[in-house]
């Protein structure tokens, strides 16, 4: 599950081009542990649960295996939940690629996650279907066959469930379909239906309702990608284009939009490619995922927000410090630059690895550093820090600081060597000046010249 270690050394030295941490509000992208596209995000009892698809490190055009899962109650730190799906969860199907643009939907206590897969055969699109009984899987193949036989352009699959109880499923690249689906989410009633071309539309639907009126949000006509959308009075259409939610920009050849209301605000997801280019100027189909917050206008529609670079989403809320937090919660992840390096704005950090339900951090390497956003110690504070930790190694610590990498030092951990991988010890320090709220940096120091240690969870204690 770890980054490509080959690559990590190739792109470690490189300069970041135009995506280094935002100075404010949410970073992006969200994720920069691994790449990540066609963002899905479901919000069910306060959480928002966003499922993606993932470019492979070694990708060149598309090459997906699984469908990762992150949640966040706060929109600035996203907890990786791991793979909650892959290929071979459907093993009738291919399983060399084509893991693409899914979404999930509850309905009755259960969890039903649309991917669109391949099959053998042409045409080899089909759409397939998964349930659970969390939102964080795991997800087990619900037919054991494609709920959508093949098709051309059968993909990007979007499920909305209606008032009156009906839900309906879109798909379709470069046309648009629909079928009704059943109560039971597994079958559907009725023809499948083709729709009039909408303007500007390309693939990677979006449908919801909201206030009586309907929203298709797309990906707009390639290439360059932006995010357009249209809305009717009727779940079916007819469908009526209403603008630009991100424009068409020549930094994205791609884009897939996920749009929900969290905690009173409304929120547009997409992706670009700059944590690719981060790491390299040559463009490959490694892409990363952006939220934005945005208002409704009164008469329903939805304001053209420019680009990722003009507008973002703020933390909502804090962190709870005296809780479990898991590692792999993270608003952002990097690695401060020696004197002798050359200069860059931002270079990989951590990352995360998976054994069996467990994600856990690990290259945890000299200098990287994990930036937790708005944790609130309270008052009087904090007085001990603990963490969870495996593969440490003689000089390994982490030092915790406050609001920058390099901001009031709270205390160090000393972690030394610890159990083999998998094998969990806690170790503690004291810590001072931990009170109000604060962005809590994690920074891991030592000199081995690889990974320093694991990390599984931390919290403090009064």
């Amino acid at each position: 599950m770890t980054t490509t270690a080959a690559l990590l050394r190739i792109i470690a030295p490189l300069a970041l081009l135009g995506a280094a941490a935002p100075e404010a509000g949410v970073e992006h992208p969200i994720v920069q542990t691994r790449f990540t596209a066609d963002p899905a995000p479901l919000v069910h009892d306060g959480v928002v649960y966003l499922y993606t698809s993932h470019d492979e490190d070694d990708a060149d055009g598309f090459k997906m295996l699984d469908w990762r899962l992150y949640s966040s109650t706060d929109m600035a730190n996203w907890t990786d939940r791991g793979v909650v799906a892959s290929l071979k969860t459907f093993p009738w199907a291919s399983q060399t690629n084509d893991a693409w643009a899914p979404q999930v939907i509850a309905r009755g206590g259960k969890f039903y996650l649309y991917a669109p897969i391949t099959v053998a055969g042409s045409p080899r699109n089909v759409i397939a279907v998964a349930v659970a009984d969390t939102p964080a899987g795991p997800f087990r193949d619900a037919l054991g066959k494609p709920l959508i036989a093949p098709g051309e352009g059968y993909f990007d699959p979007t499920v909305w469930i209606d008032r009156d109880g009906q839900a309906y499923l879109y798909w379709g690249n470069p046309d648009l379909w629909y079928v009704r689906l059943n109560r039971d989410m597994v079958s559907y009633a009725g023809p499948i239906t083709k729709l009039p071309r909408i303007r500007d539309y390309q693939e990677g639907p979006w449908f919801y309702g909201r206030n009586g009126r309907y929203y298709m949000a797309f990906a707009s006509t390639c290439c360059a990608e932006g995010i357009g959308y249209a809305m009717s009075d009727r779940p079916t259409g007819p469908w009526t284009y209403k603008g630009e939610i991100m424009r068409h920009d020549a930094r994205s050849t791609g884009n897939h939009p996920g749009i929900i209301d969290y905690k009173g605000g409304s929120y547009v997801f997409g992706f670009h490619y700059e944590l690719n280019f981060a790491l390299t100027p040559i463009h490959h189909e490694r892409r990363s995922i952006a939220v934005a917050k945005f208002s409704y206008n009164p008469d329903g529609t939805i304001p053209n927000l420019g680009w990722w670079d003009r507008t973002r989403a703020p933390q909502i809320g804090t962190l709870d410090p005296y809780a479990r937090v898991e590692a792999e919660t993270i608003a952002w992840t990097g690695r401060t630059k020696r004197p002798i390096d050359r200069a860059y704005a931002w270079t990989p950090g951590v990352t995360t690895a998976q054994e069996a339900a467990r994600v856990y951090v690990t290259r945890a390497t000299d200098r990287s550093y994990i930036k937790v956003a708005g944790v609130d110690f309270g008052t009087p504070g904090a007085k001990h820090f603990t963490a969870a930790v495996a593969r440490g190694t003689a000089d390994a610590r982490i030092e915790l600081h406050a609001d920058a990498v390099d901001g009031p030092l709270l205390g160090t951990l000393p972690v030394g060597v610890t159990g083999a991988a998998g094998q969990w010890q806690q170790r503690t320090t004291d810590v001072a000046g931990a009170n109000g709220v604060h962005d809590l940096y994690l920074v891991f120091r030592g000199k081995s010249p690889g990974s320093l240690l694991d990390v599984d969870y931390w919290r403090f204690d009064r």
